[in-house]
């Protein structure tokens, strides 16, 4: 074992002591983001090349600082972003809620679909959507100012097309077009702060997290948002957390407009996002 090999042995302790959900990975992720090389190379690194700057990052990591706040990137599906803080750090479990979307777009036989995301954060989910569905016309809107100036870096150089603006408001120029709405919003009861865990509490911005007394305010806003912006026929995918099944797909009710809501389990079949289509007339 190399001298790298060794103390990100140690690291992974550190981390594990201090409650880290994942210590070996984010050992090793830190380990590779510090000396320049893949997580498989680090037994290549010479120990004359140790990096002590490895420590000082394993120590904000030990505070539950997050780790993608420490490297500036987090991985969502095929993309690297950059994130900081500020933004809202995507997190794993909104892949499933994507390919979802992926899946019914694609379903729908539109040569040019429009999709919207609204709360896009980093722009994680819009730009997914705008790789993965070649031809589709992908508008992202976020509020916070914050979260803006790393959406603007991850979006330049996309199809994406950016707006600053708030989620129950936004783009009345498209009313009545849009075959996708699509958003990951702020779903946290103000009564569960205490519970969430430090790495989003302490770091992400709390406009992304929480939304109320029950954590459904703004998703109540979205549904009229999306029944106004798409066509008979579009579809609204909304996240949720996995202990509001089955509370969010009643928000989207026959009497206002909608048929098939249903919710859907993330990979570790826990229910995560809501679904529904707008009626037809």
């Amino acid at each position: 074992m190399n001298l790298l090999l060794a103390e990100v042995a140690q690291a992974t302790q550190r981390l594990a002591d201090a409650g880290v959900p994942s210590p070996r990975f984010d050992a090793e992720e830190l380990a590779s983001f510090v000396h320049g090389v893949k997580r498989g190379e680090l037994h290549r690194v010479p120990d004359s090349d140790f990096d002590a700057r490895y420590w000082e990052a394993i120590a904000r990591r030990e505070a539950r600082e997050p780790l993608q706040h420490i490297t500036g990137r987090a991985f969502f599906r095929y993309l690297e972003l950059q994130v900081g803080p500020g933004v809202f750090v995507p997190r794993p479990e909104t892949e499933s809620v994507v390919s979802w979307a992926i899946d019914a777009v694609r379903a729908m036989d539109v040569v040019e679909p429009l999709i919207i995301d609204l709360c896009t954060g980093s722009g994680a989910i819009a730009l997914a959507l705008a790789q993965e569905v070649p031809r589709s016309r992908v508008h992202a809107v976020e509020l916070d100012e914050g979260a803006l100036k790393w959406t603007r870096k991850n979006v330049d150089g996309s199809r994406v097309v950016l707006h600053h603006g708030d989620a129950r408001t936004a783009l009345p120029e498209l009313d009545g077009q849009v075959d996708l709405v699509i958003s990951n919003p702020p779903y946290i009861p103000l009564t569960e702060w205490e519970y969430v865990a430090p790495e989003a509490r302490d770091h992400d911005p709390e406009m992304a997290l929480f939304s109320g007394e029950d954590g459904l305010d703004l998703i109540r806003g979205i549904e009229r948002t999306a029944h106004r912006l798409l066509r008979p026929g579009g579809v609204v995918v909304i996240e949720h957390a996995d202990t509001q099944g089955g509370q969010v797909p009643w928000i989207f009710t026959e009497e206002r407009g909608w048929a098939d809501a249903a919710d859907h389990p993330d990979l570790n079949n826990r229910p995560r996002f809501a679904t529904a289509r707008k009626a037809m007339p």
